[in-house]
């Protein structure tokens, strides 16, 4: 397995570690329900640097990453961030990713287990003068969020973090290394940043250290995969894998507010605009009353009829609350509906409910 700058300090503080995407990555330290707390009432600081950054360079870049996303480029200003999908000509969903608008070239933010895939795609899809670089392995990603983040981070750097907008970023120094200092997160968290630095051990390794010297006086936690889950949910924030893939299109998935088919053309226009005329089926969240989660890959019913199945579930630390997301077919999909979920040997009741759950 890979590992990042920071496997020496999650070892330290015995973190649990697993295998995800190829990378030994650390799933909780402390507790999940106790690292998700943290997010929520005060700071905590993930290791996202499995992470994949691709620089897209060239006169015709900005007419290749039009090409191949979803949202309008053309909208991004230098310093602006902007949530986007690839698709393939059948509008089935490749990737989601972060475009940055860096003014000579854009970075895109994809996911790690994608990496390769994605890379290979945008390598097919080049025409004119585009260069593509995978820096991926050059680049340490902290994600630290929460209400107290900006605080802790506003103690390294002279650059104003309060003036960085939602989706938007800086670069300069942080703790005396160079970096960019985005305001966006995984989250939900409001106040939220993203940090891209050097991959050297050393150089990771002292950044890491100073932020939680600056956030000791907020409760500062480490937190791991498993609460950047539960998190994620709690605002109903996809996964790719879990809740999209490459045999959903940007439609079914929730995620017409970053397709915007009058842009142009672009990689699954034509299918997605079919898509959206005829469409059979919806992710939506639902609430489970009982104590039993539900799991991806479970089928849901109305009575005997299946019409649907489950992408994600988890307990909501902050509702007390089991709650997922699940494709339902046209019909069965409104606000309020009852449902049921087959878990185990038994079918359990469920909701359908607006989505952000908190």
């Amino acid at each position: 397995m890979k590992k990042t700058a920071f496997n020496n300090i999650h070892r330290s503080l015995k973190a649990k570690l697993v295998d995800f995407a190829g990378y030994e990555m650390p799933v909780q330290y402390e507790g999940i329900i106790a690292e998700h707390k943290a997010v929520r009432e005060s700071v905590g600081v993930f290791d996202v640097s499995h992470m994949g950054e691709v620089e897209v360079r060239g006169k015709d870049a900005f007419a290749f990453v039009q090409k191949i996303t979803t949202n309008d480029v053309s909208k991004l200003e230098t310093g602006d961030v902007q949530y986007s999908a690839m698709c393939l000509n059948d509008g089935g969903i490749v990737d989601d990713l972060l475009v940055y608008n860096c003014g000579d070239y854009y970075m895109l933010v994809i996911n790690a287990s994608n990496i390769e895939k994605d890379f290979r795609w945008m390598q097919e899809n080049v025409s004119g003068d585009v260069q593509l670089k995978n820096i991926s392995d050059d680049i340490s990603l902290l994600a630290v969020q929460g209400k107290y983040s900006l605080a802790t981070l506003q103690k390294l750097t002279d650059i104003d973090l309060s003036s960085i907008e939602y989706y938007k970023f800086r670069t300069g120094n942080i703790a005396g290394q160079p970096a960019i200092i985005s305001h966006t997160g995984y989250t939900g968290e409001k106040v939220c940043f993203e940090i891209y630095s050097s991959s050297d051990i050393k150089k990771s390794e002292e950044l890491w250290n100073a932020i939680f010297k600056a956030g000791e006086e907020f409760g500062i936690k480490p937190a791991g995969l498993g609460a950047r889950d539960t998190l994620r949910l709690e605002y109903a924030f996809r996964l790719y894998g879990n809740d999209m893939d490459e045999t959903n299109n940007t439609i079914e998935a929730g995620l017409g507010w970053i397709t915007k088919t009058d842009k142009g053309e672009f990689n699954g226009r034509d299918a997605i605009l079919k898509a959206k005329e005829n469409q059979s089926k919806k992710l939506v969240g639902f609430t489970i009353d009982e104590r039993m989660v539900a799991r991806h890959g479970q089928k849901v019913y109305s009575g005997d009829r299946e019409i649907g199945i489950v992408t994600s579930g988890s307990l909501s630390p902050m509702l007390n609350k089991n709650i997922g997301l699940a494709y339902i077919e046209k019909g069965f999909n409104k606000t309020g509906t009852s449902v049921e979920i087959g878990v185990r040997d038994k079918k359990i009741k469920a909701t359908i409910v607006k989505t952000p759950f908190l």
